[in-house]
C-alpha cells in the first residue's frame, strides 16, 4: 500500500471550541413547561434523544461566530459596543408549531416554531445587524437581508416529523444577552445582559 503524502499548508483546521452569539431566554416558569413537552416529545417519538434541558433552552438572534481557543477579545468588545446602542421596547413572542429540522432519511433538530407571533425576534435580530455593521463586523452573517428563522431547539438527532400545531407558547422579551458558548460541554455563558427599554 502506498504510503499517504504529507503536504505542508494542508494541515485540517483547528477544532473551535467556543461560540459567540446573541439570545433571548425564556422565563423560568416558561423554559420549564418547554422542558416538559421536549420529554413529552422524546417519548413520543421514541427516540434516543435527550430534550434539551430548561436552563439551556433559548432563541438564537445572532450567530457571531465559532473559534479554536477562546474569544477573540476584539469581537466580544465589538459585540457589546452594538448591543449597548439598541432601543428596543419589550415586547412577546409567541410560538405555535413544532418544526423539524431533519433532512430524510437523516434525523435533525425538532424546534418550536411561529409565523406572526414573532414579529418582534424579527426586528430585534435586523436591529443588531445594522448595530452590529456601525461596530465594524464585517460579516454577512450579521446583515439585516440575512435570513432568520426564529426558533428553539427542543432536542437534536430527532426523526423528522411534519409541521403540527400546537398550544402557544408565549413570553414577554425583556432583555437579551451575548452568550459563550462551550461548544462540545453543553454550557452556555451570558457574558452581559441588555434590557429592553425603548427610545430614550
Amino acid at each position: 500500500m502506498p504510503e499517504q503524502l504529507w503536504l505542508p499548508g494542508l494541515e485540517a483546521p483547528p477544532t473551535p471550541t467556543d461560540g459567540l452569539f446573541f439570545a433571548i431566554f425564556p422565563d423560568a416558569s416558561t423554559a420549564t413547561g418547554i422542558a416538559k413537552l421536549a420529554q413529552q416529545l422524546c417519548g413520543e417519538t421514541r427516540s434516543k434523544s435527550k430534550p434539551l434541558a430548561a436552563g439551556r433552552l433559548h432563541v438564537t438572534l445572532v450567530h457571531l461566530g465559532n473559534f479554536a481557543g477562546g474569544l477573540p477579545q476584539k469581537r466580544v468588545e465589538a459585540a457589546m459596543r452594538a448591543a449597548a446602542s439598541i432601543r428596543m421596547k419589550p415586547f412577546t413572542v409567541e410560538f405555535d408549531k413544532l418544526v423539524s429540522f431533519a433532512v430524510k432519511p437523516r434525523p435533525g433538530p425538532l424546534v418550536l416554531g411561529g409565523d406572526d407571533g414573532l414579529v418582534g425576534l424579527h426586528a430585534l435580530h435586523d436591529a443588531l445587524g445594522l448595530a452590529l455593521q456601525d461596530a465594524g463586523f464585517g460579516d454577512r452573517a450579521v446583515m439585516p437581508s440575512t435570513s432568520f428563522t426564529p426558533h428553539v431547539t427542543l432536542a437534536y438527532g430527532m426523526p423528522p416529523l411534519p409541521p403540527r400545531p400546537i398550544e402557544s407558547v408565549c413570553w414577554n422579551v425583556r432583555e437579551f444577552a451575548l452568550v459563550h458558548s462551550l461548544l462540545g460541554r453543553t454550557r452556555h455563558i451570558a457574558l452581559a445582559r441588555w434590557p429592553l427599554v425603548g427610545a430614550e
